[in-house]
């Protein structure tokens, strides 16, 4: 049996994404089921899955691992030579703390800015604590970049596991028209070029599930 990895709607989760965007871009096969976030029966399908009844979770054979980027890890330890860590010791270990950040903070950029992949292009006041997490995150893109990024156009160079988890981040920036400066434009042109980028994207504007939690603009809901 091959991997196999549960997610959400593609139009809504954020974590799901992750993951699936870090399997996508290395190249390695999987199938994947899609439960929408509001299914009747979400949390039974999902409790046999994973204690925590959420997506995603990767199944490989009678191995069933939750949690992003515990996901990230272990598919790193698993597929060594598609190195969803950067090899150089400091920039693997800079690369594990922004990766960190990313899935335990930036809370208030995470309720005003609800990822939602068919709304329109359009900018939303941004409070004082939201603001500071994008200024955070633009400013550890920059010094990503600066640092360890001269070898291609993500965050450490090549694509790794931290890339994996900014997608969604960088799918709120473009959703939200979020102002940020030329070295973070540039790394989310990037993120948006690879064609599973592409690939998600197209499958999110197909879906017709609509959260009402989700969408920010609620009882509106604009799609492209």
């Amino acid at each position: 049996m091959g991997l196999h990895l549960v997610i959400g709607n593609k139009n809504y989760s954020s974590w799901s994404m992750r993951p699936w965007f870090g399997l996508k871009v290395a190249g390695i096969p999987f199938d994947e089921t899609v439960v929408s976030l509001n299914a009747p029966d979400f949390k039974e399908r999902l409790g046999k899955l994973s204690g925590t009844g959420k997506v995603p979770v990767l199944i490989d054979d009678d191995v069933h691992v939750w949690e992003s980027l515990a996901i990230l890890e272990y598919l790193a330890e698993k597929f060594p030579d598609v190195h969803l860590w950067p090899a150089d010791v400091k920039a693997r270990a800079h690369a594990r703390a922004v990766a960190n950040e990313m899935h335990a903070g930036f809370v208030p950029l995470r309720r005003h800015l609800p990822m939602n992949m068919w709304r329109p292009a359009m900018a939303r006041d941004l409070p004082p604590d939201v603001a500071a997490n994008v200024r955070r995150i633009e400013a550890m893109w920059g010094d990503c970049r600066k640092r360890f990024g001269a070898g291609g156009p993500f965050l450490f160079g090549a694509f790794t596991a931290a890339d994996a988890m900014y997608a969604p981040v960088v799918a709120r920036f473009a959703t939200y028209k979020v102002e940020v400066d030329d070295v973070s434009a540039a790394y989310m042109q990037a993120m948006m070029a690879l064609p599973a980028w592409r690939e998600w994207n197209e499958a999110a504007l197909k879906e017709s599930w609509v959260l009402p939690e989700d969408e920010p603009d609620w009882p509106t809901v604009h799609r492209m």
